[in-house]
């Protein structure tokens, strides 16, 4: 560990580009990643505050902010045997969808950091997973505990700058200057204590190693994940990666709780084309298995047009979210995502929305699990099946998912 810490200290002194950085001075500690702040030794004043996470790859992540609020990444490993002064592309993909190029400058002969702009910092505080390459050689970071970071390595930087850096201490908790408490004796109301609130939802088993897809708002804000198929005890599942903004969510469990997993058809599903939604709607007031519907693909796109949709007359409901969409045959053509909100649809056009609801297609469910390097089985379209086979079929594969998370989430994902 004393090594680590060592190295941790070298590499972010490392992210002044004008010079070498004495430090750290205070700590920041916030789950795998340790760093402090940091001094220009050519002025002695304090120039940034950096942590550091090492990887099994042998590749080490920094990130840090400066004086000029500029975020910066840094890439580090003994391995790396840059010329300092040289600059190289990164092209960066975050949770298999969000993808942007860096351009780093080597700052020793181990390590090279880019500047960030501010939409690549957010998806990079919000992303589960970010595969590095350069030069055709990938390298894949699990970014976990990343947002409480870059608010820890915030409160670091505009304390010191305006204090110096005999203000260092532990940053480890410190909360955005955004979250500042009421003064004593205003009048605005202290913020309600975050409740517990149970979520379930539907997923189902896309390969041979317990790999588990569903929507991203069916497990986001989620503590501890818990998933069962029907009739059989529940299990924990973690989770792996996700992705906001297609709303999809890539799980793990046991692979010895699975003895089936689902095929993706590997031909496009037509406008018309019958189909079969598995899930479990309203889990508690409902049956306890899960159900079955059927209907057809109305339409190869979603609301306004969005081509990452199909819109289907099979009727969903809340809990059907991430279950499996199946065409006559048993394969998989979606995933159920959402139905209209009958509400906003009567306010807007003055009528009664019926069976319009909508599933994500297989497109978008392939690039995400090709991009989490997750095995998973295409076929060829089947003879028709009966619908009572289809569904005992998909029982093998379709998990009730659950899990309690706080009632501010939940209020924030409406």
């Amino acid at each position: 560990m004393f090594r680590k810490f060592i190295l941790s200290c070298l590499i972010q002194a490392a992210l002044v580009p004008m010079a070498i950085g004495a430090g750290p001075y205070g700590t920041i500690r916030v789950g795998a990643w340790m760093g402090g702040a940091y001094t220009d030794d050519s002025t002695g004043a304090f120039s940034h505050c950096a942590a550091t996470s090492a990887y099994a790859s042998g590749v080490s992540l920094v990130v840090g902010q400066n004086t000029a609020n500029a975020w910066l990444l840094g890439f580090a490993s003994p391995s790396f045997h840059y010329k300092t002064g040289d600059s190289l592309a990164i092209d960066v993909t975050f949770d298999g969808q969000s993808q942007a190029r860096l351009f780093a400058t080597a700052n020793s002969p181990i390590m090279a950091t880019a500047i960030l702009p501010a939409n690549v910092a957010r998806t990079f505080q919000k992303a589960s997973l970010m595969v590095a390459s350069t030069d055709g050689a990938p390298f894949q970071f699990s970014l976990t505990s990343t947002a409480p970071l870059l608010t820890a390595l915030a409160s670091c930087v505009a304390k010191l700058k305006a204090e110096g850096i005999k203000a260092a201490g532990d940053f480890s908790n410190a909360k955005m200057a955004a979250a500042k408490p009421a003064a004593a004796g205003s009048d605005a109301a202290a913020p309600k204590p975050a409740k517990a609130v149970g979520k379930a939802g539907t997923g189902f088993v896309i390969s041979a190693n317990g790999h588990i897809v569903t929507n991203q708002h069916v497990v986001a804000g989620c503590g501890e994940i818990r998933g069962n198929l029907t009739g059989e005890p529940s299990t924990t599942l973690r989770l792996v990666s996700s992705d906001e903004s297609n709303d999809l969510a890539l799980l793990q469990g046991p692979a010895t709780s699975f003895k089936e997993f689902a095929r993706i058809r590997d031909r496009a599903i037509h406008s018309g084309d019958s189909v079969v939604a598995i899930g479990f709607p309203y889990h508690g007031l409902l049956t306890s298995d899960s159900t079955v519907t059927t209907g057809i693909v109305s339409s190869l796109s979603g609301l306004l047009n969005d081509t990452r949709f199909l819109q289907i007359s099979a009727a969903v409901q809340p809990g059907n979210s991430g279950g499996p969409l199946l065409d006559t045959g048993g394969l998989i053509v979606g995933m159920v995502a959402a139905k209209i909100n009958a509400l906003k649809f009567v306010r807007a056009t003055g009528n009664i929305p019926e069976n319009i609801n909508f599933a994500i297609k297989t497109g978008a469910i392939r690039d995400f699990l090709d991009n989490s390097v997750v095995p998973y089985q295409t076929a060829e379209p089947k003879g028709d099946l009966k619908t009572t086979d289809i569904a005992g079929a998909a029982r093998a594969y379709t998990l009730l998912i659950s899990c309690t998370a706080t009632e501010q989430a939940e209020s924030a994902k409406r």
